[in-house]
């Protein structure tokens, strides 16, 4: 039953509720949606549907996948520091999330620790980025380590490498250069541009050899390089040329997912965990020359 009511000068219709058990009095009237007309009923309120885990999964999948590569800053200069941040902030995908002044600093920095990519200075007091560098990445969800160096330390930034660093950059190097940096080592890659890989290999390359008599791993290198196709081989001197995947695929006319597989097969037959360590046994090997 439906009776008017008047609310200041104009009706107000009432839903009447049916009387209640054992009384034939009606229930007290409820207002409906205040003019709204009749025929349009009452709104109706549905609960949302509890997400499904595999929904979960996918959100927090496009979560992670949009989130900004976290970049933690490691030099005992702080006007380098604040370059650097300035540099890095300005990109939307990347973020500084933490600095530190020296390599002691580093390692007892949770936020350094928990950063997807550290850019480590070389030479720093306490303890320098090589030992640094080696530390962190002796721990579970280890960062991608960038050493940042200059052309006259470049046995430091050797010493990096095989410290475990994902690659290096000298400190001259254009800024669109160490921004692709960050990029390429947060997706797994390594950076081991030509500009500066060559002149390193060569500085360094009495120092490999000397290196490698002394090592106990030198005929298991050897026997995984021999290992290699023709083929992979070509990828792995190209790579050692610092040619990325499309480079490679133009030089030797195959699609950039066939280089993809290549490289892989590369990294897995030589034990490698990165393009710059398959290089450094490459030319240990004997494979490529600087």
């Amino acid at each position: 039953m439906v009776q008017p009511a008047v609310r200041r000068g104009r009706a107000q219709y009432c839903q009447v509720d049916p009387a209640l058990p054992g009384s034939s009095a009606p229930g007290p009237a409820r207002p409906l949606d205040d003019g709204a007309p009749l025929w349009a009923g009452r709104p109706t309120t549905t609960a949302p549907r509890p997400a499904r885990p595999d929904e979960m999964i996918r959100g927090m999948s496009t979560d992670a996948e949009n989130a900004p590569v976290r970049v933690a800053l490691v030099d005992d200069q702080a006007l380098i520091r604040s370059g650097l941040a300035m540099l890095v902030d300005s990109q939307p995908d990347l973020t500084v999330v933490a600095e530190a002044g020296s390599g002691r600093e580093a390692v007892a920095s949770v936020s350094v620790a928990g950063a997807d990519v550290v850019l480590m200075d070389v030479r720093m007091p306490e303890m320098d980025g090589i030992e640094a560098t080696r530390t962190l990445l002796q721990r579970p969800d280890v960062p991608r380590v960038v050493v940042l160096t200059t052309f006259d330390l470049d046995e430091y930034a050797f010493d990096a490498i095989e410290a475990g660093a994902s690659g290096f950059l000298l400190k001259d190097a254009p800024p669109e250069e160490l921004l692709a940096a960050i990029r390429t080592v947060h997706r797994g890659d390594a950076v081991i541009a030509p500009s500066t890989t060559r002149r390193l290999m060569a500085h360094m390359a009495p120092r490999l050899r000397s290196d490698h008599a002394r090592t106990a791993e030198c005929e298991h290198e050897q026997a995984a390089v021999e290992s290699l196709t023709p083929r992979e081989r070509e990828v792995l001197v190209l790579m050692a040329q610092g040619s990325a995947n499309l480079e490679i695929a133009g030089e030797l006319v195959l699609s950039e997912a066939t280089v993809k597989t290549h490289v892989g097969r590369v990294l897995a037959k030589l034990g490698a965990r990165d393009r710059v360590q398959a290089v450094l046994i490459a030319h240990r090997a004997g494979l490529v020359q600087f």
